[in-house]
């Protein structure tokens, strides 16, 4: 399984033939609106940083797909959505591996919230706070989940992203140095056997 960090919120994953794509974009401040190609796209929710459906083009795929998908609500705020609204949790399940993208989650995770969830290889967490948790909330939900691989998202770093969010320094000092991994692309292949390790995507 190839995980590809399109920037924000968005990425493409990709198991043999099959890809998809989660959460694309428009309007984000330092990035251009995403120019994609994939077999599916999804979104956790309706607003224009996560489902620019436009921006994805999609070609059929010969023969059953290689992934099932599954999904469980939560919320954009603390409020129980009433400030931002609902969002929608995504779990790809692949190469008998499971990658859950958490899209805008706004809160800690209920316990029935994280038994839907289950076990999970691959955690897609946002970690800039003001839309979504914050790093530490972000640092809390991992508690809850226990994902072998972390990959944070939705945070501000140089000129990209908006500038209400923060970076994710507040998250990444919670774990152990030698925990951490620095790529130099934005990508990451997954295997069963792939270490443990908070994946920095460049």
């Amino acid at each position: 399984m190839i995980i590809k960090w399109n920037g924000h919120s968005c990425f493409t994953i990709t198991s043999g033939d099959y890809s998809l794509v989660v959460d694309p974009y428009k309007g984000v401040t330092g990035h251009p609106d995403v120019d994609l190609t994939a077999n599916d796209v999804y979104a956790s929710h309706d607003h224009h940083d996560h489902n620019y459906f436009e921006g994805v083009k999609l070609i059929p795929y010969e023969g059953e797909k290689p992934v099932t998908v599954r999904t469980v609500p939560c919320f954009h705020d603390e409020c129980r959505g009433a400030k931002r609204g609902n969002n929608l949790i995504h779990i790809f399940s692949l190469e008998g591996m499971t990658a859950v993208h958490l899209g805008d989650l706004g809160h800690l995770l209920s316990k029935e919230q994280a038994e839907a969830v289950g076990s999970c290889d691959v955690l897609m967490i946002p970690v800039g706070g003001y839309y979504t948790i914050d790093g530490n909330e972000a640092y809390e939900v991992c508690e809850q989940l226990m994902p072998r691989i972390v990959i944070p998202m939705h945070y501000r770093h140089g000129k990209y992203g908006f500038d209400v969010i923060s970076g994710s320094d507040v998250f990444t000092d919670r774990f152990p140095a030698d925990f951490i991994k620095k790529y130099e692309e934005p990508v990451i292949t997954v295997t069963p056997k792939t270490d443990s390790q908070l994946a920095l995507l460049g």
